[in-house]
């Protein structure tokens, strides 16, 4: 499953906030109607308005990052947020009104519904917050390790207490590590140590982080672990699950091979070809005129072509044109050749090429791509040859995102930042291999609307 903790915790919070969202609709209508008897009868299409209420609520929450894991840190910032999702709401919910007159609800109902469900949501979360946090309600997990595969990983928990994982300490190779400190965790032993440290940590999941396996794997001690109950699992495996990338770095070859998924039957591809060529018309139709008008404004705006295309690399290293509105000046790149975007400051950028590359609308035009069958609504990003020829023979893997047409948006720019350096390219390979490995038509809706998210809010584009 993808993102395993991160999807179960999602659905078990949109779920769970779900009815006491209308729960908390059912109850302000019997407060509001509490003198009345028989309210409920009264009430005409109580459960339909409860339900709508509830998911223009949780969109306007979706919308505001509170279903996001790790977005926000400070609790002020998170109730400023809530605050804005409900501001929202109320808007979004008059709109939703006047649209379906036959749901709207009273303003008596609706002033005791928001701040009733503002609270419970509040309630519910900090409950949660709380269990999670509870060492008895947690895993406690053993690094077997203290390479910087281990190092990674528990940093990587510690940034997400809220899935309910403990790092209980590092096991070492050598005597002389004990006591260690590796990030906040030290080390506490050594792999000899390994059965009498899981007994006395009460551990219930055993890591296998040992950047070099020639050196000695306790296979009977993790063997004995394993049968009394102990879950014991490989650095990697664990690390996509809990963070949706795939670890590059010391990644056994063997581990590609024998990984589930990488699955890419032809029904999939041939569905998703015709889905794809459906939807590239019907948007090419719908926004004739937006493009029409951003073509204007970039003609009035400067010199140069409205179009721009760049050759860029394809599923099994082939190149092709893709096509953008141009963004930049007719000459940026003349004299320095291929460079990366900088920043958002960045002198090459005109100032509607600014607007147009935070809003993403400078990638309409790869609508044509995907007509042509050069692209897919979802995929990686491609990339300028130049570049590939530079990071093929740095990052490990990297021509394996060239096994699937590469996309208009994808799994790497919904979950990082723009990219500008080699580290950056590194980063987004692991969310662009974990895509590959999970590519699904499910998968392929689920990052296309967050890329609306994306859109709306301006987060995340350069």
């Amino acid at each position: 499953m993808p993102g395993q903790y991160l999807s179960v915790r999602r659905v078990v919070s949109v779920l769970a906030e779900s009815v006491i969202l209308i729960a908390a609709f059912v109850a302000a209508t019997a407060i509001r109607f509490l003198d009345t008897e028989g309210y409920f009868q009264q009430y005409e299409r109580l459960f339909p308005k409860a339900v709508v209420s509830a998911a223009v609520i949780q969109i306007c929450l979706y919308y505001s990052d509170l279903y996001e894991e790790y977005a926000m840190r400070r609790r002020v910032e998170i109730l400023l947020r809530f605050g804005q999702a409900f501001l929202v709401a109320i808007l979004a919910l008059s709109a939703v009104y006047y649209v379906l007159p036959g749901i709207k609800v009273g303003r008596g109902i609706l002033s005791l519904y928001l701040p009733l469900s503002l609270v419970l949501i509040l309630a519910w979360r900090s409950a949660y917050m709380w269990a999670v946090g509870r060492e008895a309600l947690s895993d406690a997990v053993l690094i077997l390790g203290t390479g910087p595969s281990a190092r990674l990983i528990a940093e990587e928990i510690l940034q997400r207490t809220p899935l309910g994982f403990r790092v209980v300490g590092f096991l070492g190779e050598q005597q002389a590590e004990v006591g260690k400190r590796i990030v906040n965790p030290s080390v506490i032993g050594t792999i000899d140590d390994l059965v009498p440290t899981v007994e006395q940590n009460r551990v219930s999941l055993i890591l296998v982080a040992l950047d070099d396996r020639r050196l000695k794997m306790p296979i009977a001690d993790l063997l004995r672990c394993r049968l009394a109950g102990v879950r014991v699992e490989e650095a990697p495996s664990f690390y996509e699950r809990l963070t949706g990338k795939i670890l590059v770095k010391n990644l056994r070859p063997s581990w590609l091979v024998f990984s589930q998924g990488f699955n890419k039957p032809r029904l999939l591809r041939n569905t998703k070809r015709l889905g794809e060529l459906a939807a590239a018309v019907v948007l090419l139709v719908l926004l004739a005129p937006v493009m029409a008008l951003i073509a204007l404004l970039i003609k009035l705006g400067s010199p140069g072509p409205v179009l721009y295309g760049q050759e860029r690399v394809g599923e099994k290293s082939r190149p092709f044109v893709l096509y953008k509105f141009r963004s930049m000046r007719a000459d940026a790149e003349s004299k320095s050749g291929p460079v990366w975007a900088s920043s958002d400051g960045d002198p090459r950028i005109t100032r509607l090429g600014w607007w147009l590359r935070k809003t993403r609308l400078d990638e309409l035009p790869q609508i044509i791509n995907v007509l042509r069958g050069e692209m897919s609504f979802v995929g990686p990003r491609p990339e300028r040859p130049h570049f590939v020829d530079q990071l093929r023979k740095i990052i490990p893997y990297y021509d394996e995102r060239h096994s699937v047409k590469p996309g208009v948006t994808g799994w790497a720019q919904i979950k990082f930042r723009y990219g500008s350096t080699i580290e950056d390219a590194e980063e987004k390979l692991q969310f662009d291999l974990y895509y590959i490995k999970h590519m699904s038509l499910i998968f392929d809706l689920g990052i296309i609307l967050d890329t609306l998210k994306v859109v709306f809010v301006g987060k995340g584009a350069r």
